[in-house]
């Protein structure tokens, strides 16, 4: 992906409390769209191959969250988390990792990914179609800066991890302000 790219429009099949529902699972079903998380905001996207996995459970998620101060004071409003991940999955990792600041969202069917050319096959490890690892700064829909990890390809032998992570964003946002 190159800057000034505008996001792909898709449509995200989420799942949100409501506490009119009764029982144990009070959540219904809540369509939102690229624009619904992206329009008028700068936020950061990164993309990871599954939730519960031990770099994106580890590393990436957690970094992510530790620095949301930090993203806040270089003027980001959101951080999301985008994963090849039905809603329940990615609603019950966020949870379980008791993220606070970022927010997930559910590429089930993989249509985000395919569509921004980050789909790819994990059959090597049991994944099937999963999203490769990426980080983008988004302003207002449009891709301000890109971050994609190298070796592209299905059945990736390695898992690459550096280009996305939250330090290096920071990094790449401090020389920005360094730069002014």
């Amino acid at each position: 992906m190159k800057s000034n790219t505008p996001l792909p429009n898709v449509t995200f099949q989420t799942r949100v409390r409501d506490d009119s529902i009764d029982g144990p699972n009070p959540y219904r079903w809540h369509d939102m769209t690229t624009a619904d998380y992206f329009a008028g905001k700068r936020a950061i996207l990164f993309s990871l191959p599954g939730a519960f996995t031990p770099t994106c459970s580890t590393y990436q998620l957690p970094g992510f969250e530790a620095n949301a101060e930090a993203f806040a004071a270089h003027g980001i409003d959101d951080i999301y988390c985008l994963s090849v991940n039905d809603s329940f999955v990615m609603n019950q990792w966020a949870k379980a990792q008791d993220i606070k600041s970022v927010k997930v969202i559910p590429d089930g069917a993989g249509e985000f990914s395919r569509k921004i050319g980050m789909l790819v096959r994990k059959d090597n490890l049991g994944f099937g179609l999963r999203s490769w690892r990426y980080a983008a700064i988004v302003n207002d829909g449009v891709i301000e800066a890109w971050f994609e990890e190298p070796g592209l390809m299905d059945n990736c032998p390695d898992d690459p991890y550096g280009v996305s992570s939250p330090e290096n964003l920071l990094a790449y946002l401090n020389q920005a302000v360094a730069a002014e």
